[in-house]
């Protein structure tokens, strides 16, 4: 656990949080991929770019007001201007993906663009800047999995010290690591399939479903119980849209696929 990374000696020394310099370099390998990915498919890399920055802005919006409505509404009503420092951490990875899927969807409908499209290039994106800010959250030590004492040699101990989040000296399930890992294997298979794609907007649901899944497994070993419960302690906030968001996926699939709506036409 290293929260802060290293202080700019100015100003009686600026912290740089490793969780915040981690989301930013997701956004920026995000933004490389997508520029890359629609110069590739023949399409403006700018329109791309400026996809890309409506995005981020309705994702980080989206994922502080879920964080701040599940985990800490009191401090949010009490300190408001708490909501902007999301380089401290509290970000909830569903609210900015429904956020920005709105916002994505909004850009793309003012500019006259196709939505699934241009989600289908987004997608990769998402999977692998979401294995990057992972990373980010195991450094600060939130998102921590529960304790473990059977299987300690694949657990981590997290240090005592002052900014850090989770427990200190315990064996805990390396949960952050372990959806960074499957976050990378979901951006594999979608490289993969890119190139074999039957209609557009499949890139983007076969995403939404793999990591529901991938979602719903890891919040079994999550510990931290501030994420929120719908039926506590069986299912989670994250199981509960995961699973929702599953059922749209499966639909918009089989709605693609299915010869009595497509006819029979390749899509």
């Amino acid at each position: 656990m290293h929260p802060i990374l290293f202080k700019i000696p100015i100003f009686g020394g600026i912290p740089i949080a490793t969780y915040g310099l981690l989301v930013a370099v997701a956004f920026l390998i995000g933004n490389f991929w997508v520029r890359y990915e629609s110069k590739r498919l023949g399409d403006n890399p700018e329109t791309a770019s400026d996809l890309i920055f409506w995005i981020i802005l309705s994702g980080l919006a989206g994922s502080r007001m879920l964080y701040h409505n599940v985990a800490e509404p009191s401090r949010y009503f009490s300190k408001p201007l708490v909501f902007f420092k999301f380089w401290e951490g509290g970000l909830v990875f569903y609210g900015g993906f429904i956020a920005a899927a709105i916002g994505g969807s909004y850009f793309c409908y003012r500019h006259r663009l196709r939505v699934l499209k241009y989600f289908d290039i987004v997608a990769p994106a998402l999977s692998l800047g979401h294995a990057v800010g992972r990373v980010g959250c195991f450094f600060a030590g939130c998102c921590f999995g529960r304790p473990t004492h059977d299987h300690p040699w694949y657990a981590v101990i997290f240090p005592e010290i002052a900014e850090g989040r989770a427990p200190a000296g315990i064996p805990l399930y390396p949960t952050q690591l372990m959806e960074s890992g499957a976050e990378l294997i979901i951006f594999g298979f979608l490289l993969w399939l890119r190139l074999r794609k039957k209609f557009d907007g499949q890139i983007f649901v076969t995403y939404v479903m793999l990591y529901a899944i991938v979602r719903s497994i890891i919040e079994i070993f999550r510990g931290d119980l501030d994420r929120g419960f719908i039926i506590d302690p069986w299912l989670s906030t994250s199981q509960f849209i995961s699973l929702i968001l599953f059922l749209i996926g499966a639909f918009i699939y089989w709605a693609k696929w299915s010869p009595k709506i497509s006819e029979g036409k390749h899509l």
